[in-house]
């Protein structure tokens, strides 16, 4: 094979990106900041995914890249025996926190959502907010998490949409730092069509319901600060890049923000489209 042929194979079969080496990005990402400071407002996401799930007590549940526990919390609150796991030690002790606060008997472990360390059929519903998402594998992660549910268990999501404020946040950080090319954008969790091919006939049936989560700060540039400082993408990637670069990032997000803004002059208020998804295991 000639130097020009063998060009032409490598274009046509691109390389893979290296998930394991993204993946270790994204947790060192989210190792940083606070992301409780910003989870505990999407309270109310998991309140309404648990009752979205139909949890019954004594129902085993499982929350997979759980961050500070919102739908973990749900789930106790509606008397489920509760596993909560993230790849991030730091933010499942934030969770930890909570729960005792609450008296609430909930199991805190940390696991992967792409190879999570339990049997077949282990559960009978298994939830993630604004978690599972941003696991690099989406395929294995769709997979791991139908494994571990029952036949006729329910695996429970909330996934910003692709044209939502967070799902355009995402665009704009992507235009300072690139993701590796053929990684697929979180934010297709939030597509029906996507979720349809990933879970495809481990699902009996697959219930869709747009819904919104309002943020509240004073102004957008409160938002910037509090997503720049607590965020763990949004606070990595003001870090890595350069003061000049810095400063473009913050404009264009002000921007973004104040152009969804309905609170007028004096607060910030703005809605952002989510999924909540039922997947009815088959």
């Amino acid at each position: 094979m000639n130097e020009a042929s063998t060009m032409a194979a490598a274009s046509s079969h691109p390389a893979k990106p290296d998930l394991a080496a993204v993946k270790a990005r994204q947790q060192a990402a989210w190792s940083s900041g606070d992301y409780a400071v910003v989870g505990t407002t999407l309270q109310w996401v998991g309140e309404q995914l648990a009752e979205a799930c139909d949890l019954r007590w004594d129902e085993r549940v499982l929350d997979v890249a759980a961050g500070n526990g919102n739908a973990t919390l749900a789930a106790a609150r509606r008397g489920a025996r509760v596993t909560s796991t993230d790849y991030v030690a730091s933010l499942l002790d934030r969770g930890a926190e909570r729960a005792r606060a609450e008296r609430l008997d909930i199991e805190f472990k940390v696991a992967d959502v792409e190879a999570l360390p339990f049997a077949d059929a282990s559960f009978d519903a298994v939830l993630s907010t604004f978690g599972v998402m941003f696991a690099p594998d989406h395929t294995r992660s769709a997979a791991e998490m139908a494994r571990v549910c029952r036949p006729g268990g329910r695996i429970g999501m909330a996934n910003w949409t692709p044209d939502s404020l967070i799902g355009r946040l995402f665009k704009v950080l992507g235009r300072y730092m690139p993701p590796p090319a053929g990684v697929q954008s979180p934010s297709l969790w939030g597509s029906e069509p996507h979720l349809k091919a990933l879970f495809g006939e481990r699902a009996a049936a697959i219930a869709v319901t747009p819904r919104q989560f309002t943020f509240r700060y004073r102004s957008a540039a409160h938002f910037v600060e509090v997503f720049r400082t607590w965020y763990g993408p949004v606070h990595k990637a003001f870090g890595a890049l350069p003061p000049e670069q810095a400063a473009a990032l913050e404009r264009d997000m002000i921007e973004l923000f104040e152009g969804a803004n309905r609170g007028g002059a004096h607060a910030f208020v703005a809605p952002s489209e989510y999924l909540e998804v039922v997947v009815a295991r088959r």
